[in-house]
């Protein structure tokens, strides 16, 4: 049995959790059935209003709903720190001792088959695979590194706080000159991706005049 067109490879979660992994396009019944029976670790991305009873058949669990942050430069609001600055030499060392531990709203923490190191592992590998493609940008607070944003296109796509500047509302200063520099290179708009259920990520974007569209419900299964 091997898996079909509709099946893509997942390498950074399969070097994480040790088994392989996928995202399946199109959950139809056939693509359904030879992931109950094909060992690995499934993804499958579904418009919340949709039915799940076949998705739930075929021993998919939920896991996450994801929303999409949006802006464009009209409707963007900056804050600006003097004492922000951005880097783009900060090493994989220090980038890392922040991103470890750091993702407990994603839906690797939320899926209880996954022990809690390797969902971890899981955000260190794609953190250092994006900063060795120089799509890492430190975050500098008084000359201390106080987080990163990784970014892919106009896309914010990895970032985190430092633990030690968390809660004292630096986060909207910290974002400013990474979304200011994706308009100021081209990009007519600036998205990311943000689970439901992280509060205070949502309540940032927020304040800095993104809106939300595009909601999306997680479901993965394990097959041993």
């Amino acid at each position: 049995m091997t898996h079909t067109e509709n099946f893509r490879p997942v390498p950074w979660d399969t070097a994480a959790l040790g088994i392989d992994a996928y995202e399946i396009e199109e959950p139809k019944p056939e693509e359904l059935d030879i992931a109950a029976n094909l060992p690995g670790h499934y993804t499958v991305r579904v418009d919340p209003l949709t039915p799940k009873m076949l998705l739930h058949k075929y021993g998919f669990y939920y896991c996450d709903t994801l929303l999409e942050p949006y802006t464009d430069i009209d409707h963007f609001v900056a804050f600006d720190d003097a004492a922000v600055v951005v880097c783009d030499n900060a090493t994989i060392d220090s980038l890392l001792s922040i991103c470890h531990g750091a993702f407990k709203h994603d839906r690797f923490h939320r899926d209880f088959n996954v022990p809690a190191h390797q969902a971890d592992l899981r955000y260190d590998n794609w953190l250092s695979q994006m900063h060795s493609a120089g799509e890492v940008r430190g975050l500098l607070y008084r000359d201390k590194l106080a987080g990163f944003i990784a970014t892919q296109g106009s896309s914010l796509v990895l970032h985190a706080l430092a633990e030690t500047v968390r809660g004292r509302g630096l986060s909207k200063c910290l974002w400013t000159p990474v979304c200011r520099a994706l308009f100021e290179s081209g990009q007519t708009e600036v998205t990311s991706s943000v689970s439901s259920t992280n509060l205070p990520v949502l309540n940032l974007y927020a304040r800095l005049g993104f809106r939300f569209r595009n909601p999306v419900d997680i479901y993965h299964r394990i097959t041993r």
